[in-house]
């Protein structure tokens, strides 16, 4: 739960609609902040009628006026009626004069966040303030950028006092590379006209192929002209470059990406413009197509290895129906159950594209490998499973899953041969450590004495040398045996990072 959503419910007073409304638009606070040249807070009202500060952003092109962190903080006594007007009233309230913050004079302007507008039989639904606290200190004649840059601000704060905005239809969790206010800023007019472009916007579509100004074109035209005219493109390209809807898209010529985001813009619900944001992503792109074949040829190289291994195994296991001697069996028949085990490993890892495996799943499997030794003609044995692995990086998995394969099989083959009985294998993960118990209810060891045989060479290779954890031989009071496997997590996640 983020810290957000913490603070939140503690006071107890806002719905799931409320705060998922909160976390939107504090995902857009960096993009205020730099368009605002200002600092950023959204304060939620607390149960003894004051405000704590819940998010803070800072502006990327000016000055702090907060270098220490004050969320969950509450208000300062001087911004209090402020916000609590702007709350009460759900309408925008500025400050009548500098406010000093720190021997810094500001400016405050508290803003309604509104979720729902008022209707005819309730009022607006207020959730929060958003306050903006700039400094006036640094106070320098604005350029034509900054105004309009306030400009865009000013339009966006007012649709977060009518409701407009965030937008629950623009798409969440963006691509790398999501472009921001200081990479490239376009303002639209109404008809999709650009009445300004900021320098990096022009340069990122200069780069495109566009070589005259940006400002006074159709912006859905001049793509329409660079693109390429016989190559597919994004279908919501045409919408977001025309203003119209608050999709994200990428725009492609001459080897260039360009990543776009519109912001529809609204006054009173009623469109009349729009803010374009763009960022020159060839590199990233690049880099991101690099990293899919990269995975697909890994997945590929895994379901090769897996099929190599099944072949192994089932060549192994022809070998082994094919000799006549009883030890020459028995030694090929574990050599292709060890195969196979590693074989799941394999065939986990090539259908997706983290190297981290659902290890309870790899077992589940692992224990069909065990299902022949266990179906003897003498022998009855069940295998119950409690508690959870968890997910394993692959280096650790492969080694575990083969572990476990011999532990089980040594069980059945060994403590209950020739007799019914259970082998259990009980998983308990904590944060820092996984323990593995493998317990049957047979003979147990002889006279308390662990195996000295190739299986038992395995097990120890792989527990102590390869996770480098501890393993313990025991003999249950009465009878079986039971293995613990002790495995410091530590190890497993600086190998997972």
């Amino acid at each position: 739960m983020s810290a957000l959503s913490d603070l939140v419910y503690a006071q107890g007073l806002s719905s799931e609609a409320d705060i998922e409304w909160l976390h939107r638009l504090a995902g857009d606070g960096q993009l205020l902040a730099d368009l605002a040249f200002a600092d950023i807070v959204v304060w939620v009202p607390t149960n003894d009628d004051s405000f704590v500060a819940v998010a803070h952003t800072r502006p990327g092109g000016a000055a702090t006026l907060f270098y220490r962190d004050i969320v969950g903080d509450l208000v300062r006594p001087q911004w209090r009626t402020q916000v609590r007007e702007a709350f009460t009233h759900a309408r925008i309230v500025d400050s009548a004069s500098p406010d000093w913050f720190e021997e810094t004079p500001t400016r405050v302007r508290a803003v309604p966040i509104v979720r729902e507008r008022a209707t005819a039989d309730r009022p607006p639904t207020v959730v929060g303030v958003l306050t903006r606290h700039t400094n006036l200190g640094e106070a320098r004649t604005p350029s034509r950028q900054q105004i309009t840059f306030n400009d865009c601000a000013d339009d966006l704060f007012g649709m977060v006092a009518a409701a407009d905005f965030p937008d629950l239809t623009a798409p969440t969790s963006p691509r790398r590379g999501a472009p921001r206010a200081s990479d490239g800023l376009i303002r639209l007019d109404v008809d999709g006209i650009t009445t300004f472009a900021s320098p990096n916007a022009l340069s990122a579509f200069n780069r495109l192929g566009f070589e005259d100004e940006l400002e006074g074109e159709s912006l859905l035209e001049m793509a329409s002209a660079i693109l390429p005219a016989k190559r597919e493109y994004d279908e919501s390209l045409p919408i977001v470059m025309a203003g119209r809807a608050p999709w994200r898209a990428d725009l492609e010529a001459r080897g260039v990406t360009v990543s776009l985001r519109t912001i529809p813009l609204r006054d009173q619900g009623a469109r009349i413009g729009a803010i374009v944001l763009c960022r020159d992503v060839t590199e990233i792109r690049h880099q991101e197509q690099e990293l899919i074949t990269k995975d697909a040829t890994i997945r590929e190289i895994h379901h090769r290895v897996k099929n190599n291994l099944q072949t192994v195994a089932s060549l192994l296991r022809i070998q082994s129906r094919r000799t006549h001697s009883e030890d020459a069996r028995d030694a090929l028949t574990q050599a292709m159950r060890r195969v196979s085990a590693i074989a799941v490993v394999h065939d986990t890892l090539s259908a997706g594209l983290a190297q981290d495996v659902d290890f309870d799943e790899v077992f589940n499997q692992v224990m069909k490998l065990v299902a022949e030794v266990a179906a003897s003609p003498n022998t009855r044995a069940r295998t119950l499973k409690s508690g959870t692995f968890g997910t394993l990086p692959s280096e650790y998995a492969t080694p575990l899953a083969l572990a476990l394969t011999e532990l089980v099989t040594n069980a059945v083959e060994h403590g209950l041969a020739d007799k019914e009985g259970e082998v259990e294998i009980i998983a308990a993960r904590s944060d820092d450590r996984l323990e593995v118990r493998v317990r049957d209810n047979g003979v147990g060891l002889p006279e308390g004495q662990v195996g000295r045989g190739l299986g038992t060479q395995i097990v120890r290779t792989l527990i102590q040398g390869e996770l480098s954890g501890t393993i313990d031989w025991h003999t249950i009071t009465g009878s079986g045996t039971e293995v613990t496997i002790d495995i410091p997590l530590r190890y497993i996640d600086r190998a997972a990072h």
